[in-house]
């Protein structure tokens, strides 16, 4: 007796490449953790007015290095007696802002000029390349702290080095995608029936170069984080009396011996983000590798 297979759900034929691609990121119980702890960070970014129990900048002068758990100071507080658990919700909105601008400035430099060196070619190809190589041979922190040196000090200065900076691997990425599918039939079938440059790019080219590119954006998010976090530790990213994480460190380091509680939160906060980020990515990256094994 022969064994028919039963016919496949209209609704499994139906979902898109996207769907089905989020079905298998989110399989993962690691990249759904790291997706619910990150949404987390996004959530207390959003209402950090709300759920601080404190004003995160007003000072208790008489309350200074209140270790955990000490009354309503649940992670206790910093040298200037402001409460520690306020300062670090409302630190997670320069968190958040921070990596997007960094990631923003990156993906428009390295998306748009990655696909004009990929699909043009020729002249284009090796101006943009070079001019690529010029900018990643600048350590992004250094190029940070040459645009703080002449704009000043400020969040928005610095993401806009630390995303020109990060710019380049991106480039690299969607300009040999680009590559990759550029002599394809369909690209060929695509101008001969008159598509412009600019249509077959968007349409038949772009799509391509989606799934490493939401690889990459996930690391330059925890990568744009710890800049930040440097460079707030340095004095140089968000001014005082802000919080951020790490300006907390920075606080958590000249005063270790009176209150070594105060690395704990920023530290942690830091790194699970940075760890989450990271997770996620390799996450996509496998769930992109098994994509492309069915195919």
């Amino acid at each position: 007796m022969t064994v028919v297979d039963a016919p496949e759900p209209a609704s499994a034929r139906a979902r898109s490449p996207m769907q089905v691609f989020t079905r298998r990121v989110l399989r993962s119980k690691v990249n759904l953790a790291c997706l619910v702890f990150l949404g987390l960070v996004v959530v207390c970014a959003v209402f950090a007015p709300l759920l601080a129990p404190f004003d995160p900048n007003l000072q208790h002068l008489d309350s200074r290095y209140l270790p955990p758990f000490s009354g309503p100071y649940v992670f206790g507080t910093d040298d200037l007696g402001r409460d520690v658990l306020s300062r670090a919700l409302l630190a997670s909105r320069v968190s958040v802002v921070a990596p997007l601008i960094s990631v923003g400035v990156a993906l428009t430099l390295g998306v748009s000029f990655g696909l004009a060196a990929g699909y043009v070619g020729g002249w284009v190809d090796s101006v943009l390349s070079r001019l690529a190589d010029a900018v990643n041979a600048i350590p992004a922190l250094v190029l940070a702290l040459a645009v703080i040196a002449v704009l000043g000090p400020g969040l928005v200065n610095a993401m806009l080095a630390v995303g020109l900076a990060s710019a380049p691997r991106l480039f690299r990425v969607v300009r040999g995608a680009t590559l990759a599918v550029r002599e394809e039939t369909y690209i060929e079938a695509a101008t001969v029936v008159g598509c412009s440059s600019l249509r077959t790019v968007a349409v038949h080219v772009l799509p391509n170069v989606r799934s490493p590119l939401l690889v990459q954006t996930s690391l330059l998010m925890s990568f744009a984080l710890l800049a930040e976090a440097s460079l707030s530790f340095l004095g140089l990213g968000i001014q005082p009396p802000e919080p951020s994480w790490g300006a907390m460190l920075r606080t958590a380091f000249e005063q270790q011996f009176l209150g070594p509680w105060l690395v704990v939160v920023p530290g942690l906060l830091i790194m699970c983000t940075v760890l989450s980020f990271n997770l996620l990515g390799d996450g996509i990256r496998d769930a992109i590798g098994r994509e492309r094994g069915t195919r």
